[in-house]
């Protein structure tokens, strides 16, 4: 059995049809014996799940999605797991166990215990900061060096200045595979691995410009609890999603609630941080 992931750094990507990149997983015996990161190959919506379908993927885990592109998918055979978030890794394991429920078509912003909302207003930001989002990445230049546009694999350990690790692929023991300079990554990291040869190992310190980016103040919303059906059972620090007007579903953090009113944070949790890497170069293909 083949499952595939939407994919973005290591976290299921929220939107279907504008994913980037999906994490494959081969499964025997109900346990998982290997995984590849592929492109979506610029692909969209109803597209993609042709796509799928000729990856010979049996399971779709996803975020958001839309009613054409379940259609689309149920078409090709693919089993569909919408509604998961966080990572990947965790997200396939979940599934695997029976723990992971699908959330159906969800147009309607939701959260881990599946209390629904409205969409928000028109006007709010819906972009969360910059990240590694691709639309920012197409206002930079691109990328460039030996290894852009090839498949790389690699180790790293990602610290904050205080030493405290964050994320470690070695813990996991299993390398990054990605597109270099396709977006899928920070830019920062894509710009350390362009040049590196395999087997090279190397530190670098980003600035936020160069990782999540610095908070956006526009990315902080604050609703009437009123206007968001089942926002009242929500507490502060709970992350949630949200919708956008064009469908597009994004995580967000509640920072204030009163009676009234609620606030949600969309600016990425690491926005503002100035990260550390070492990043070792496995393999080039």
């Amino acid at each position: 059995m083949k499952i595939a992931v939407t994919y973005e750094n290591g976290n299921v990507f929220q939107h279907f049809g504008k994913t980037e990149s999906f994490k494959v997983y081969e499964v025997e015996d109900n346990q998982v014996v290997s995984s590849e990161v592929i492109s979506s190959g610029g692909v969209g919506h109803e597209a993609l799940a042709g796509l799928l379908a000729n990856q010979d993927v049996d399971v779709l885990i996803c975020g958001g999605i839309g009613e054409g592109a379940q259609a689309a998918l149920a078409e090709a055979g693919v089993e569909l797991c919408s509604g998961a978030q966080g990572d990947v890794d965790e997200a396939v394991a979940a599934y695997l166990k029976g723990e992971l429920v699908s959330t159906g078509v969800n147009c309607d912003h939701h959260h881990g215990e599946e209390h629904s909302c409205g969409d928000h207003e028109e006007g709010h930001s819906c972009g969360g900061g910059c990240g590694s989002c691709s639309g920012c990445a197409s206002a930079q230049p691109p990328i460039t060096g030996r290894n852009a546009g090839k498949i790389c694999k690699a180790h790293y350990r990602g610290t904050f200045n205080d030493g405290t690790q964050f994320d470690s692929s070695y813990d996991r023991g299993e390398p990054l595979q990605f597109i270099c300079g396709a977006g899928q990554m920070i830019r920062g990291f894509d710009a350390a691995v362009a040049d590196m040869e395999v087997g090279q190992k190397v530190k670098v310190h980003l600035m936020p410009e160069e990782a999540y980016g610095m908070p956006d103040p526009s990315a902080i919303i604050t609703l009437e609890i009123a206007q968001l059906p089942g926002a009242e059972e929500l507490k502060v620090g709970e992350q949630v999603y949200l919708t956008s007007q064009n469908g597009q579903s994004f995580p967000v953090k509640v920072t204030e609630k009163d009676d009234t009113m609620i606030t949600f944070d969309a600016n990425h949790e690491m926005a503002g941080k100035e990260l550390n890497f070492e990043i070792e170069l496995v393999e080039v293909k």
